[in-house]
């Protein structure tokens, strides 16, 4: 098991595909970056692999595709196939005394762009689930907070998504005050009528504009408030685990799922058990790290798997016991969402 100097287990780990995308969402990429340097920068399907193979060895059980936009990535499908296999186990346990690992979760994090034509074949390739991004109902807010008219292709994706059986289909919306905080009922009730897990998050400090004002987040409590006023909510477990989110199921319905993830005003670092690796092969111990640590020059170097292995751990052990956003000697995250992966 992989587990950082605070007694925290890691076991999801998140891999940015590409820094690029074709949104331009005001919260993440508003005037977009230099893209990095392509062949020469980016991780190859096949260290990809590999990594996630070391990493799925020494514990991990959730693997999450993220970006930039992945599904710009050519040819993703065929890396969800290679990555797939990790869910299968090689060998009888008694070869390793008991402790074989395995992956449980393959998903992958998209605006939707291009899913409804690609949802049958990532499903048929290996991929569990998708989480889609859908910020606004009302067309022109769509387009004033992500750049793009493009929200009848969102919403046609997660219809693809549910009939390729990518479920539970999970559905992020951004709160920002004075920009879509009128939708949050909206949204919900978009939730229980097409049976999606929704999930509101509150605005973080992650955008490359560096325009992040605390006054326009809205509160995982007020969103609940909201919603709870209009379909009265049932708390599903009374402890989130390690999961971001506090779900709620509708009282009087069995179809739908709301989940609150405040990470500014209700921080849940204490039980964090995440790790990301960037699409240049930076291991990011935190969404909000203010240094990384180049696996990828690591494994070119000609490192050997145990080499690798000791470098993952040590990384690791030196993850930071929470995030710094409420306080006064906050520093941004050394790159912008579009680099890091959600």
């Amino acid at each position: 098991m992989l587990t950082d100097s605070y007694g925290r287990q890691i076991k999801d780990l998140r891999v940015s595909l590409t820094d690029r995308c074709n949104f331009r969402c005001f919260y993440c990429l508003p005037n977009g970056e230099p893209p990095l340097a392509r062949k020469e920068t980016i991780l190859t399907f096949e260290e990809i692999v590999e990594i996630c193979g070391i990493f799925v060895s020494l514990g991990i059980e959730k693997i999450r595709l993220t970006g930039g936009e992945p599904l710009l990535r050519k040819d993703v499908e065929k890396l969800i196939e290679k990555l797939s296999k990790l869910k299968i186990r090689s060998e009888p346990p008694a070869v390793a005394g008991g402790l074989i690992y395995q992956l449980k979760d393959l998903a992958l994090t998209t605006n939707g762009f291009s899913l409804e034509r690609r949802a049958e074949n990532l499903k048929k390739a290996g991929l569990d689930r998708v989480t889609i991004s859908l910020d606004s109902l009302k067309k022109e807010n769509f387009k004033r907070i992500t750049g793009v008219d493009k929200l009848d292709e969102v919403l046609a994706a997660i219809e693809a998504a549910k009939r390729a059986g990518l479920e539970p289909v999970r559905v992020n919306a951004v709160v920002v005050r004075g920009t879509n905080d009128d939708e949050i009922v909206d949204l919900a009730r978009f939730a229980r009528e097409n049976a999606l897990s929704m999930r509101f998050i509150e605005y973080m400090p992650l955008d490359s504009a560096h325009e992040w004002d605390r006054k326009t987040v809205v509160s995982g409590r007020e969103i609940f408030k909201r919603i709870n006023e209009i379909f009265p909510l049932a708390l599903k477990d009374q402890t989130r685990g390690s999961e971001t989110a506090w779900k709620y199921s509708f009282a009087d319905s069995s179809e739908g799922e709301i989940g609150i993830i405040a990470p500014v005003t209700e921080m849940f670092c204490g039980a964090c058990s995440r790790i990301r690796l960037t699409a240049d092969g930076q291991i990011r111990t935190c969404l909000f790290s203010t240094t990384e640590h180049n696996l990828r020059d690591k494994l070119r170097s000609g490192a050997t798997r145990e080499e690798i292995i000791e470098f993952i751990r040590e990384v690791i052990f030196q993850k930071e016991p929470r995030h710094y956003i409420n306080d006064a000697q906050f520093a941004p995250a050394s790159r912008s969402m579009s680099f890091i992966g959600g």
